[in-house]
């Protein structure tokens, strides 16, 4: 017999509901109420039903039981910019063009094998980096460490991506990209009124939609002389000879295949994912290890002790010397636990009623899923807050979607494509540049 019952929930005032208990960080004010409410908890905000999960247990039922009923988004207006919500693959619903556009994502650009053949390009960046960071050590120089570590990550998805570097690390455009991709970030997590009642998307009351618009449209520029650039230059050389086995020309291919539907606008749309998503998220990850390593002294000399017992003296590091470095994968997924790129995931919402831990869920509501609040949660984790490499030493759980107290990346079939990157190349810079660099010039 199916339930009517409702997740329990704070009382709502009338026509606002429960916004006003968000607060200016919604994970954590939503955390606490968890607390009182319970890890599935009922909310309006605004006039969208909101439920919010905080356990592991309810986080398998929605991400993996009812995936085939929770796999739609709710739309923020933010994303609406452009039309960009029509031909995103974040955005778009689980039909038939999502479909080809992750399969496209996870046989190209995210395969094991297009991964392993870029192994040289991600090292190489590494290196120019570290060589640059050397450079402004020998004259004592100031550096911006998320910034570097950006414009890093923004070239090798850029060689990735089109066979290019974007910017140079030394060059002052390297500020302007990162503030227009962080701009659209921005924009897409403030609060915004059209969100919570729609009948303000006429209008965009805080000029969200428009302000994401000019961000887009700047991103659009830079993408379609890339793309102008490769498409002359296929029409003057044989495609055999002219293949640069990147994410552009598997694009084009496919545009040259019969019954293909990839329009310009979709390809404009996938190249926002993959470096919006990213260059912010990986860099604002390394970040995160750098400061725990550096307010955890002793733990950043566990981890250049494992270096020296692991790494022969005299050899380069090396990404395949990763799966032999056991505490710095645990400082990796210690720092993901403690601070996910997405404290919240995005939202789904339920295309059908759907029934969650004997509660009914109804069609069209909100689901948030608390990635902070399970990676806190002190039923799950000893010392929650304190970061502390050493649990999962002994531990399997990972985050590539299969083990529900650790979902940096989400899971089910919305997982983040881009995961397996992720995978590889914020262990590479840890090692690189948290250890080496800072190992050294701090703490010797």
């Amino acid at each position: 017999m199916r339930s009517s019952k409702s997740p329990p929930g704070p009382t709502s005032l009338p026509l606002i509901g429960n916004l006003l208990q968000l607060g200016i960080k919604p994970h954590e004010s939503l955390a606490e109420l968890g607390k009182t409410y319970g890890p599935l908890m009922t909310m309006k905000l605004g006039r969208v039903n909101t439920v919010v999960v905080s356990s592991p247990g309810v986080a398998r039922q929605v991400l993996q039981t009812q995936d085939n009923v929770l796999a739609y988004r709710t739309i923020p207006d933010a994303i609406r910019a452009l039309n960009n919500h029509e031909e995103s693959v974040t955005w778009l619903p689980p039909n038939q063009q999502w479909r080809s556009l992750r399969k496209l994502c996870n046989s190209h650009i995210f395969s094991a094998q297009h991964l392993n053949a870029n192994t040289g390009v991600r090292e190489k960046k590494v290196n120019d980096l570290l060589k640059f960071v050397h450079e402004k050590a020998m004259t004592k120089e100031m550096i911006d460490v998320g910034q570097v570590a950006f414009a890093t990550i923004l070239n090798l998805i850029s060689n990735m991506s089109f066979s290019v570097d974007l910017i140079d690390v030394r060059s002052e455009t390297v500020q302007e990209f990162k503030r227009v991709m962080r701009g659209v970030m921005d924009e897409v997590g403030k609060p915004n009124i059209a969100d919570y009642f729609p009948v303000f998307r006429l209008v965009d009351p805080q000029r969200i939609r428009r302000r994401t618009s000019m961000y887009l449209e700047k991103l659009n520029e830079i993408f379609e002389e890339l793309i102008e650039r490769r498409l002359q230059s296929r029409d003057h050389q044989l495609q055999s000879s002219n293949s640069s086995n990147d994410l552009l020309d598997a694009l084009l291919n496919n545009c040259q295949k019969d019954g293909s539907k990839l329009s310009k606008n979709t390809i404009l749309a996938l190249f926002q994912d993959v470096f919006i998503a990213g260059s912010d998220t990986s860099s604002s990850t390394i970040e995160w290890a750098m400061a725990e390593l550096l307010r955890n002294p002793e733990k950043m000399v566990k981890a250049k002790a494992e270096l020296r017992d692991k790494i022969k003296e005299g050899k380069q590091m090396e990404e395949s010397d990763i799966p032999y470095l056991p505490y710095l994968q645990a400082v990796v997924k210690e720092t993901l636990r403690l601070h996910p790129p997405a404290p919240l995931l995005i939202p789904r919402r339920a295309q059908t009623d759907v029934q969650l831990c004997g509660f009914n869920v109804p069609k069209n509501t909100q689901v948030l899923v608390n990635v902070w609040a399970i990676g806190r949660d002190g039923r799950v984790w000893k010392n929650p807050n304190c970061f502390e490499p050493e649990r999962f030493l002994e531990s399997q759980i990972g985050f590539k979607g299969r083990d529900f107290e650790l979902l940096p990346f989400g899971a089910g079939r919305r997982i983040c494509p881009g995961l397996p990157l992720a995978d590889r190349m914020v262990p590479c810079f840890w090692v690189h540049f948290c250890t080496d660099l800072i190992g050294r010039l701090k703490m010797e």
